[in-house]
């Protein structure tokens, strides 16, 4: 993979001055990042889905929708790796950003076809356990560990300035049984203690708060 552009000295959208940012502190602008496809290896290992990165900016002066950024997308354990080393980790971030690994095709959006009819299991974390906790929340998703089929849409991380939020989104907000799983294999990936609270949202009912 070839990055070409510095990560370090980034243009600024709104204002087209040089803004030099430090990754262990803030969010490079993605957007200005033009990544070169990895060459396909033949002897490459496949996921079982092709996934995407997605990130958001806040506070959000547009729509979510248009503040919504791609980061890329992979559907090999090595273009993973090409794209993850590459993003700063979310401990290391200040701010209010975004971060989502979503199936190919799916928006990370309550308006989704895919997200409309389902939810989300949400875990609130302290200051300092987001990177454990996302690295082996993505990894676990990848790895398929989660055994509901095609249920597990995506997952997101908001670093926020006390606390940082972990989501799991499934299809099927109805299926007791199986957000049920999916609450306890969460609870094993990120080896939480059995007392956690997590809070089962359905995106549509975060659909009708919003209209």
């Amino acid at each position: 993979m070839v990055v070409t552009c510095s990560l370090i000295e980034l243009k600024n959208e709104d204002s087209g001055e040089e803004d030099t940012a430090r990754l262990s502190t803030e969010m490079p602008d993605i957007s200005q990042i033009k990544i070169d496809p990895p060459l396909q290896d033949p002897g490459e290992h496949q996921l079982q889905f092709s996934y995407a990165f997605w990130y958001c900016r806040q506070p959000r002066l547009r729509s979510y929708d248009q503040n919504l950024k791609m980061i890329g997308t992979f559907s090999t354990v090595g273009k993973f790796w090409s794209f993850y080393s590459h993003l700063v980790r979310p401990s290391e971030l200040t701010g209010q950003i975004d971060f989502h690994l979503f199936k190919e095709g799916i928006r990370p959006m309550w308006e989704d076809e895919a997200n409309r009819n389902g939810g989300r299991w949400v875990l609130r974390l302290r200051k300092g356990l987001a990177s454990r906790c996302w690295e082996n929340l993505i990894l676990a998703i990848l790895g398929e560990q989660f055994m509901v089929g095609e249920e597990i849409c995506g997952a997101m991380i908001a670093v926020r300035f006390q606390e940082d939020i972990i989501s799991v989104w499934n299809k099927t907000g109805s299926d007791n049984a199986t957000t049920i799983k999916i609450r306890d294999t969460l609870k094993r990936v990120l080896n939480l203690p059995p007392n956690t609270y997590m809070e089962y949202k359905m995106n549509c009912e975060s659909l009708r708060w919003n209209l």
